[in-house]
Parts: C-alpha cells; sequence; structure tokens
C-alpha cells in the first residue's frame, strides 16, 4: 500500500474537481455555448498560469501576482486579497476606492469564515452612473481550519454567477494553498529522514578511520595524509546542509571515499569493484541513498566474515531508470528478517535500510521500493531503480571534494563462487 495516508491524498482531488468547477463556472459566466470548448481551454491555461504563484503563499510579493492572474482569468472588475487579519495585500482592477467601504465586510467574513455578499447600492460612491462595480464577493480562504487570508471579487453585474465564480475560485486558491503546505511537509520529512541517517552513520566508522590513519602516520605519512583528504571529504559531503538530491557521479565519488578508507582497515580481505554505465552518471538521485547500502554491505555482510570478501556496486542503463545494485558475498541473512527492514531506520538494525526504502516510496512511488535478495551464507544484493526523470527533482551540487576527478574506474574481477541466484529469496522491502 501507499505510504501516503489518506488525509494527504484528498488535497489533489480536490483540486482536479475544483478545476473542473472553477473551468465550467467561468466559462458559463463569459461565452455563449457556440464556443464553449474554446473558453474551457483558455480558462484552463489562465488557473495554470496562477498555479506557481498559488503554491509559494500568500505574502506582498505573491499577492500582486496573484491578484493579476486571478483577474485575467474572471475578467471581472477587480481582485483583491488581503492577509489573515483582513489587511490588503493586493488590489488590481478598477474600484479601489470601494475597499475602504467593504473593509466591515470583510472583517465579518474572516471572523466568521463565511462568504459576504455587498451590492453597489449600499455603499457610498462618487461615480455612480459611471462606477462598473455591481456586486463585491468576500470569501475567506480557509486552510486546516486556518484563515490565512481574503478574497475580493468585484463584479460588473448582480446576482448567482458572480457568486459562484468567487466561491470556485476561493476553493481552487485554498486547494493550492494545502498543496503547498502538504509540499512542505513532505519537504521536512524527507530532511528529517535525511538527518536520520547522517545520525547513523557509524561511530565506530568514525572511530576505526581515525585509528587506521593514526597507525599510517609513522610508517606511511603520505598514505596518511591521503586517507586523512579522504575521509574530511566524506565528511563534508555526509554532512552538507543544502539538498535534497545528488548526481549519481557524486553519491559514487563518495562511496569511492568509504569504500578507500575501510579497504586501507581490512587490507587485502575487502575487495571492491565498480561497473559503472557512463551515460547513468548525470541521473539525479536522492541524497545518501546508495551509500548507507554499501555500508550495510560492509558492516553487517564483511565485517563478521573471517576471510572478507567483496563488495560489488553496478549502475546501468535501463531505459527510463538507472538501475543500481549493491551486492556482496558475506554471511547474508534469514529472508524472514527482510520485513523487518521496514523499521530498520527506528530500530538502528542495518544502517537506514527501511529509511531508504520510505524515501524511494515516497518520492517516486510503491514501485520504486528496493528488491533485496538475500540467504543465509549467500550474501546479500540489494536493487533500486531511479527514474531519470521525475517532477521535483533538481540538483544544484558545490564542490565536495578536493579533486575534480571522476568515480575511479576500478579493475573488474571474478567475485568467488557463491550459491546460485535461485537459491536466495527475492523480496521488496
Amino acid at each position: 500500500m501507499s505510504e501516503w495516508p489518506i488525509a494527504q491524498l484528498i488535497p489533489w482531488g480536490a483540486f482536479v474537481v475544483a478545476l473542473i468547477v472553477l473551468g465550467v463556472v467561468i466559462v458559463r459566466a463569459r461565452r455563449p455555448n457556440n464556443v464553449i470548448e474554446d473558453a474551457m481551454l483558455e480558462a484552463v491555461y489562465l488557473m495554470s498560469k496562477a498555479t506557481p504563484d498559488l503554491r509559494e503563499g500568500i505574502d506582498e510579493n505573491s499577492a500582486d501576482r496573484i491578484t493579476s492572474r486571478l483577474l485575467e482569468l474572471l475578467k471581472c472588475v477587480a481582485v483583491g486579497i488581503t492577509d489573515g487579519e483582513g489587511t490588503l495585500l493586493s488590489w488590481d482592477g478598477e474600484a479601489n476606492d470601494h475597499y475602504v467601504d467593504l473593509v466591515e465586510a470583510i472583517g465579518s467574513a474572516i471572523r466568521k469564515a463565511r462568504r459576504e455578499v455587498v451590492g453597489h447600492e449600499k455603499m457610498p460612491c462618487n461615480h455612480r452612473g459611471t462606477c462598473r462595480m455591481r456586486t463585491a464577493v468576500i470569501v475567506p480562504l480557509i486552510v486546516e481550519n486556518s484563515t490565512e487570508a481574503a478574497l475580493i471579487v468585484v463584479g460588473k453585474s448582480r446576482g448567482k454567477r458572480i457568486v459562484q465564480m468567487a466561491d470556485a475560485v476561493a476553493q481552487f486558491v485554498c486547494t493550492q494553498f494545502e498543496l503547498a503546505r502538504l509540499d512542505e511537509s513532505k519537504h521536512q520529512l524527507q530532511q528529517a529522514e535525511i538527518k536520520a541517517l547522517r545520525a547513523q552513520i557509524s561511530p565506530h566508522f568514525v572511530y576505526n578511520a581515525l585509528n587506521t590513519i593514526s597507525s599510517l602516520i609513522r610508517t606511511d605519512p603520505e598514505e596518511a595524509r591521503d586517507l586523512l583528504q579522504e575521509f574530511a571529504d566524506f565528511t563534508r559531503y555526509s554532512f552538507r546542509t543544502s539538498g535534497m538530491f545528488t548526481s549519481l557521479a557524486e553519491e559514487l565519488r563518495n562511496i569511492d571515499r568509504y569504500l578507500t578508507i575501510e579497504s586501507a582497515r581490512f587490507g587485502g580481505r575487502l575487495e571492491v569493484r565498480l561497473k559503472i554505465a557512463p551515460e547513468v552518471l548525470s541521473v539525479v538521485v536522492p541524497f545518501l541513498i546508495i551509500q548507507p547500502l554499501v555500508e550495510n554491505a560492509v558492516k553487517h555482510g564483511l565485517a563478521n566474515k573471517p576471510t572478507g570478501g567483496m563488495v560489488t556496486v553496478t549502475a546501468q542503463d535501463y531505459g527510463t531508470e538507472a538501475l543500481i545494485s549493491v551486492e556482496d558475498d558475506g554471511i547474508g541473512m534469514d529472508p524472514m528478517r527482510l520485513k523487518e527492514l521496514r523499521d530498520s531506520h527506528r530500530s538502528g538494525a542495518h544502517v537506514g535500510l527501511g529509511n531508504i526504502n520510505q524515501r524511494m516510496r515516497q518520492l517516486f512511488g510503491d514501485e520504486y521500493a528496493l528488491m533485496v535478495e538475500t540467504a543465509p551464507g549467500a550474501g546479500m544484493k540489494v536493487t533500486l531503480r531511479v527514474p531519470k526523470f521525475a517532477p521535483g527533482v533538481r540538483t544544484n551540487l558545490p564542490d565536495y571534494s578536493s579533486s575534480s576527478a571522476e568515480v575511479p574506474e576500478q579493475t573488474p574481477r571474478e567475485p568467488p563462487a557463491q550459491p546460485g541466484r535461485h537459491d536466495r529469496a527475492a523480496r521488496r522491502a
């Protein structure tokens, strides 16, 4: 089942309904039946233009853009927006001198959380007879039981149509605000999960790395210096403060740093294989999505195996996706424990495997859950698929390396013999 609760899916359904209702209401209000299709297309186009500004929330700058977009959409006399206290943020169109006459109605709409309709005949006007205003509709914009703002729609005619238009636009705006909050909540959750992964970077790894460097200072100062630089670059990248995404090349470069340090500690017991297709190096992947899998392979797969073993990292082109796998020929595990891996980021068992699985599903969908293959004594292989193109996935990378070199090439070697793949159990995490 999806990781997203039903409550988070509701705004998307409401958005679709609001879009349809708003388009129909505006088309009926503005166009004769013989051009209704063109009018519908225009209305949908104008709504799509307004959406990015609405998703940013309301402040003085965005309010000007929002009122301009909505005025273009509604073709009414004027559109105004206030904050949650009733203070005017923006007014676009005519009759702006009538805002002071609407202050009481705006306050009432916000206070009572209900629509207010004010006729032109009920307010003083120095341009009576030439003033285009006939009706003003004030609709509170309520998001999660809180009034965030008020929408003012000024029409040149009386009747239900202008009220329906104002209600439909208000519903559309509120839905966008809800989606913006949902996006922010999702962003905060992802940031929290990244922080959790950082917290799970093994203290033993840090201690062992520094201990290895310390032991080399007397015997091989040059190698000690190189390892210290690798360790500094590794920690700087892992604890960077911006960005939820990175390029596959950057992620692999950091993995190479990690494996360089671990290889120095394990000596000849740890062998590494990188099989990377050059065409996928530019693919954007979630930050810290692969390194924890490699750490799992070393820490849980090989550290307890007296003879050591091999870790193989593979990345290949798979059409619209990049197929990435981390495999070890270590001790493996009982397939019955696989279902426990979903919660491993809470319990501390394995380094964030459940965290990674959850992030992949939330970012790309349930079909992108991890595939884990393992059996006692048969090692473990974890595979993930990353779409090459996904909405909202961007990377803007600073340089976290002291060198601009590409991911080092490793000479492929055949891994030690192990049980056939048919002896393993494969399940989605």
